[in-house]
C-alpha cells in the first residue's frame, strides 16, 4: 500500500502490517494482554474472516486479539512516536509495552495515539497488543453488509472483526501540523484552508503553503499562526477565457489536481514541519432538476460498488487493486462509484480523485434505532466526515439508506427527526456538497432524490420516468421497493435512479440477483436496454447500476468477483454512456412504451 493517509503526507513513516500474533476470544471474556493464550497468526490488515489474513474463521465470535513486537525508529531530538490505525472494528483498546494507551469506538473510522513517553530507548524492542470487540449481533452499531448470521445471507455478506485497514508509526515534531482541510470556491476563484498546528502556542509561527499544477505556481503565501489555527482564502489568478478556466478545473474528464507543499516555520524561519497534500478546484451543487459540477449540468452514470474482494474482504489486496478498481469504473464508461454501505480506504479516494472519478460517499447502516445507535453512528459519521471533506472526488454525503436504521420512519417522529438532524448536521459541517437524507425511498429531507428501481422490464422504467408529466403520479402512488418514495413536500429535485438493474449472469445455483440470464448475449442484450432507457430518460439527473462486481453470494456485478468482464469492456462502455461517433450501437432488445403493461404498484 502506499502512504495510508494521502493529503497529509510525510517523508517517512513505518508500516506495521504484516505478521502478528493473534488469539480470538470466542465469548469475549478476556480484558487484558495477561489472560491471553497466543494460539495462532494473522497477516494484518486483513480480517480474521478473510483467506488472506490466514486465519479464515467466519464464525461467530465476541472478540480478538492481537500483538506485535517492533524496534523503535531512531528519532531526532524532540520527535514524537505516533501510532496509527486506519479502522479496526467494532471497539480497540491498545496497550504498549502492557501500558494500555488508546481507546476507540467506530469500525469505519481512524485513530492515532502518541505512545512516545511509553517507548522508551533503553529497550530496543516494543509490544503492541490490541484488543478489538466487536458482538456480531449487535444490530444497534453500524455494520453495514455485515451479516449477523452464521452464514452470509440474501444482501448480506461475511462480517469484518478487528483490524482491517493499516497499521502504522511516524516520527513527528513536537510542534506541528495536524490537520488540513481544503475547501474551492469557484464563484471566488479561490480555495479555503483550514489548518491546524499541534505544539506550542507561545511563540511566532508561520504556516507556508505552495500551490501548484504540474509546474505552474498558482500561490505561494505565508500565514500567521493564531491560536493553532490558521483560516484562509487563497485567491487565485482568475484566467478569464473558459478554455484557459477549465484547465484547471477538476472533473471525471479531466482531473486537474492542485499540490500542495505545507511548511510550518518558527519566527526566525525555520523549518519545524513539512506535509505533502492536494487539492482541487470544482464545485458540486444541485439545480431544479438537475445536479451540477463546475456550476453546468452533468448527468450521471455511476456503478454501485461494495467494496469487497474474494480473498481479503473489505481490505483491497493491495493498492494496485485499488487503483484497478477506478480504473475498471470509468473503463466501463462511468463517470462515479456509490460506495455502499462503506466507507472507502482513503487510497481508493487518492485513486478517485487521481483518475477522476466522482464518489457518491455513504455510511454503513445500523439496524436498530435506540438511543445507542443514534449516538455511535453519529460519531462516527462526524468522524467520516472530518477524514474525508477534503477529498475532491466525493460528490455527495449519504448518511441513511433504504430507511435501515430507522425502519419506522413514515410512522416515528423521532425517526424522522433523525434524518432530519443529520441531514441539517450534515450539511453545517460541509455545505459544499449535495447530501441525500435517506437514499431509495421515504425521502424527508434531501437536495438529491434517490431512487431503488429493480424493476426488470425496460418498457415499465421507461413508463414510469419517461417525462415530467408523470412526476405527481411518480411522488403519489409508485411503490418501487413497495415504498412511498416522499415522506414531506414534493419540491424540485433531481432525480437519480440510484439502484437499478441488479441483473445476474452467474452458473451457479447458489448465486441470486434481481433478475437472471443464462448467456453473455442475453446479459448483454438486457444490460443494453436498460441502460439505453436510463440514459434516454430526461426525467433523470442520473443513474446508479447495480453492481460493479459479483459480491459473495449476488451475482449481478459486470465485473466477476475476481474484476473479469463478463463482457467485453467496450461493450460495457457502450452500452453505459451509448455509442460514440463511429462505434456501431450495443446489443439491445428494442423499447416500446406503447405496448408496455401498466405500471407496477
Amino acid at each position: 500500500m502506499g502512504y495510508p493517509r494521502p493529503q497529509l503526507r510525510r517523508a517517512e513513516w513505518i508500516s506495521l502490517n504484516g505478521r502478528w500474533q493473534f488469539a480470538i476470544d470466542q465469548e469475549g471474556r478476556l480484558e487484558h494482554p495477561s489472560e491471553v493464550s497466543w494460539t495462532s497468526e494473522i497477516t494484518v490488515p486483513f480480517a480474521p474472516e478473510t483467506a488472506q489474513s490466514g486465519v479464515a474463521d467466519t464464525g461467530l465470535y465476541q472478540a480478538c486479539w492481537y500483538r506485535r513486537r517492533f524496534r523503535a525508529p531512531s528519532s531526532k531530538d524532540g520527535e514524537r512516536l505516533i501510532l496509527h490505525f486506519g479502522a479496526v472494528d467494532f471497539q480497540a483498546t491498545v496497550w504498549v509495552d502492557g501500558t494500555l494507551v488508546a481507546r476507540h469506538e467506530g469500525g469505519y473510522t481512524p485513530f492515532e495515539v502518541d505512545i512516545s513517553e511509553f517507548v522508551l530507548e533503553i529497550d530496543p524492542e516494543h509490544e503492541i497488543v490490541v484488543w478489538a470487540v466487536d458482538d456480531p449481533g449487535d444490530l444497534a452499531k453500524p455494520r453495514g453488509k455485515q451479516d449477523w448470521q452464521l452464514e452470509p445471507h440474501s444482501i448480506w455478506y461475511p462480517r469484518t472483526t478487528g483490524i482491517w485497514q493499516s497499521v502504522w508509526l511516524e516520527h513527528v515534531p513536537v510542534t506541528r501540523v495536524e490537520s488540513l482541510q481544503w475547501t474551492a470556491n469557484l464563484e471566488r476563484w479561490e480555495i479555503a484552508l483550514d489548518a491546524t498546528v499541534h505544539g506550542s502556542t507561545s511563540e511566532k509561527l508561520m504556516l507556508s503553503v505552495r500551490l501548484k499544477v504540474q509546474d505552474l505556481t498558482l500561490a505561494h503565501d505565508r500565514y500567521l499562526v493564531v491560536a493553532g489555527e490558521v483560516h484562509r482564502r487563497i485567491a487565485l489568478s482568475d484566467p478569464g477565457v473558459d478554455d484557459f478556466r477549465n484547465e484547471l478545473l477538476w472533473s471525471p474528464e479531466r482531473p486537474t489536481i492542485i499540490e500542495a507543499d505545507v511548511e510550518l516555520l518558527n519566527a526566525a524561519g525555520e523549518h519545524l514541519d513539512r506535509v505533502q497534500s492536494y487539492t482541487a478546484l470544482r464545485s458540486f451543487s444541485v439545480s431544479g432538476d438537475r445536479f451540477l459540477l463546475n456550476g453546468r449540468p452533468y448527468p450521471l452514470r455511476l456503478v454501485l460498488d461494495q467494496g469487497y474482494w474474494d480473498r481479503t474482504g473489505l481490505t483491497p489486496p493491495d493498492d494496485a487493486a485499488v487503483r484497478m478498481d477506478v480504473v475498471l469504473a470509468k473503463a466501463m464508461g462511468f463517470n462515479g462509484v456509490r460506495k455502499h454501505q462503506k466507507i472507502e480506504v482513503p487510497r481508493y479516494l487518492y485513486w478517485a480523485d487521481r483518475l477522476g472519478l466522482l464518489v457518491w460517499e455513504e455510511m454503513p447502516s445500523a439496524y436498530r434505532f435506540t438511543k445507542d445507535s443514534v449516538e455511535r453512528l453519529t460519531r462516527e459519521w462526524l468522524a467520516v466526515l472530518r477524514r474525508d471533506v477534503s477529498h475532491p472526488c466525493i460528490m455527495a454525503w449519504v448518511p441513511f439508506n433504504e430507511s435501515w436504521g430507522v425502519p419506522n420512519l413514515p410512522d416515528s417522529l423521532p425517526e424522522r427527526n433523525y434524518v432530519r438532524a443529520l441531514y441539517y448536521l450534515t450539511k453545517t459541517q460541509d455545505p459544499s456538497r449535495p447530501v441525500i437524507g435517506n437514499d431509495g425511498w421515504e425521502s424527508i429531507a434531501t437536495d438529491i432524490m434517490g431512487i431503488h428501481d429493480y424493476d426488470e422490464n425496460p418498457a415499465r422504467i421507461a413508463q414510469r420516468y419517461l417525462a415530467h408529466t408523470v412526476l405527481p403520479n411518480l411522488f403519489k402512488r409508485e411503490r418501487p421497493g413497495g415504498r412511498t418514495l416522499v415522506l414531506e413536500g414534493e419540491a424540485e429535485h433531481p432525480l437519480v435512479l440510484s439502484e437499478f438493474g441488479g441483473i445476474a449472469f452467474s452458473s451457479d445455483p447458489h448465486h441470486w440477483g434481481y433478475s437472471r440470464t443464462d448467456s453473455a448475449q442475453a446479459f448483454e442484450e438486457r444490460y443494453s436496454a436498460l441502460l439505453q432507457v436510463a440514459r434516454s430518460l430526461e426525467t433523470l439527473a442520473g443513474f446508479c447500476y447495480t453492481q460493479f462486481a459479483d459480491t459473495y453470494q449476488e451475482a449481478n456485478g459486470l465485473l466477476r468477483s475476481d474484476r473479469t468482464p463478463k463482457i467485453p469492456l467496450d461493450r460495457i462502455a457502450a452500452a453505459t454512456r451509448g455509442p460514440r461517433p463511429g462505434e456501431p450501437p450495443p446489443a439491445a432488445a428494442p423499447i416500446s412504451v406503447r405496448a408496455s403493461t401498466k405500471p407496477e404498484a
